[in-house]
C-alpha cells in the first residue's frame, strides 16, 4: 500500500463525484483523487499504470463491469494483489448477496454511503485515517 498514492474512486454518479470531491478538498489529504465512471476504465488504469494507488473506493452498481466483478479481477491479478491496495465498497445500498460476494473476494470493507454530508465526511475521514495507520507487506521497513 502506497500511502502517498492516489485515492481511486469508481463512481458513475456525477453528483456523488462532486460531493466526494468537496469532502476530500475539505479534509485536505495530499493524495491525488482519481475518478472512474466504470469498472473497465478503472481496471485498465490499475493494470497499465506503474502508479500504486493508496486506496480504492468502489461503487457496486456500475455499467460495463460492476464493482464485484472488478474486485474479482483485481484480486485474481497477481501484480495488483501484490500492491496491497485496500479495496472498499462504498455504495448507496447493501443487499445481503452483495455483502457476501464482496467478502468472499477478500474485500477490506463494505460501507453504505450516508445521506448526510457531515456523516459522509466523518466516514471518509475515519476510513482514510485508518488506512494511513495500517502497515502492508510491501511498505514495511
Amino acid at each position: 500500500m502506497n500511502k502517498g498514492g492516489p485515492i481511486i474512486i469508481i463512481e458513475d454518479d456525477s453528483d456523488d463525484q462532486e460531493i466526494l470531491t468537496d469532502i476530500f478538498k475539505e479534509l485536505d489529504y495530499k493524495n491525488e483523487i482519481v475518478f472512474f465512471k466504470d469498472g473497465e476504465l478503472a481496471l485498465d488504469y490499475l493494470i497499465n499504470t506503474a502508479i500504486e494507488p493508496f486506496i480504492i473506493f468502489s461503487d457496486i452498481n456500475m455499467p460495463r463491469l460492476n464493482g464485484v466483478e472488478l474486485r474479482e479481477k483485481v484480486h485474481n491479478n497477481e501484480d495488483l494483489r501484490l500492491k496491497s491496495i485496500p479495496y472498499l465498497f462504498f455504495t448507496t445500498s447493501a443487499e445481503q448477496k452483495h455483502v457476501v460476494d464482496a467478502y468472499s473476494k477478500s474485500i477490506q470493507g463494505f460501507f453504505i454511503k450516508p445521506t448526510s454530508y457531515d456523516k459522509l465526511r466523518k466516514n471518509i475521514k475515519i476510513i482514510v485515517e485508518y488506512w494511513q495507520e495500517c502497515v502492508s507487506p510491501n511498505y514495511t521497513k
